[in-house]
């Protein structure tokens, strides 16, 4: 076999690829160039170069990501850079096998969701109610809604105006993969609805003599989508959070559908049910706020258990 060509030669040329044919923003660039040139440097010290390096050097090389203290999700993105690297290699003839298809990834916590307590959502609607005119109540049936049916966002501001005519207390909502759910709506939220519904056709879009078009859509927009945007709502919650003395980057409209799930769980549902509310098709999604909820109490017991933080009095000799 030929020489294999320098490391610096080889991240260039793979760099060159991601630019070349598959149009890599300058992000995605810097970052595969920054976890290369680290890999190449610890191949260095171990008198190698990144092109010539076998299945235990990248172990070796992810067991020192470790001992540095790399957080598990960074570790895996070095790993994803090095297996795309290697294929390049092998594309290329540069390589005849690829070292780093048997390494096993590090292993990734599922992130546990972000949440509002229950006086964060009380504070939030009283916040809410107190607002004044058509975005007001636009607003409010938006928090309402979420909160007492844990829709997706784009389930939220999509929703078709036909869906909550009826006087029904469930939406039938058509969710991921066109799969139709039953989903609650609670009195507080009917009731924003209606009020919402009185100043809905201030936000029709205007046809050519300014008069309002009619819209499928319960919450709808003069911009392209027809519809109020995720972005939009996410945009009006942060400045609900602020006047409700909340921490905006703690909110955003899939933090009111986590929200409407842990609270559930913590008043008792079951599982099954509210995988069903959520939409999830794997009840392993929905097993998260399993997660949550346990980790809710056991703060609370360390809070508040007259035992908990007490020390333990050694027993007396009689």
């Amino acid at each position: 076999m030929a020489e294999t060509p320098s490391s610096e030669t080889l991240i260039e040329r793979f760099l060159e690829m991601l630019s070349a044919e598959r149009n890599a923003a300058a992000n995605t660039h810097a970052a595969y160039e920054r976890d290369l040139d680290d890999a190449s440097d610890f191949m260095i010290s171990r008198r190698l170069t990144l092109g010539r390096a076998a299945t235990a050097d990248l172990s070796a090389y992810l067991a020192d990501l470790n001992k540095r203290g790399l957080a598990a999700r960074s570790a895996a993105r070095r790993l994803s850079a090095l297996r795309q690297f290697f294929k390049f290699l092998v594309a290329e003839n540069i390589r005849a096998d690829d070292p780093s298809a048997a390494l096993d990834g590090p292993k990734l916590g599922r992130p546990l969701p972000k949440l509002l307590d229950e006086d964060e959502m009380v504070r939030l609607i009283e916040v809410c109610a107190a607002l004044d005119g058509p975005s007001g109540a636009r607003l409010k049936a938006l928090v309402e809604l979420s909160y007492a049916s844990g829709l997706r966002v784009s389930e939220l501001v999509g929703m078709p105006l036909a869906a909550v005519l009826r006087e029904q207390p469930v939406l039938i909502v058509r969710g991921k993969g066109s799969k139709e759910r039953m989903v609650p709506l609670n009195a507080p939220a009917r009731a924003a609805l209606n009020a919402y519904l009185e100043h809905r056709n201030s936000f029709l879009p205007k046809g050519p003599q300014g008069r309002p078009m009619n819209s499928p859509h319960l919450f709808p927009s003069r911009g392209k989508e027809g519809h109020l945007t995720r972005q939009r709502f996410g945009q009006l919650l942060k400045e609900l959070a602020l006047a409700a003395n909340i921490a905006p980057e703690r909110i955003s409209p899939h933090v009111l559908r986590h929200a409407f799930a842990t609270h559930l769980l913590d008043h008792g549902a079951d599982l099954r049910s509210l995988q069903k509310m959520l939409g999830h098709a794997d009840i392993a999604t929905t097993q998260i706020y399993t997660h949550v909820a346990g980790r809710r109490l056991k703060e609370l017991v360390e809070a508040h258990h007259p035992l908990a933080a007490a020390p333990r009095r050694k027993k007396t000799e009689h």
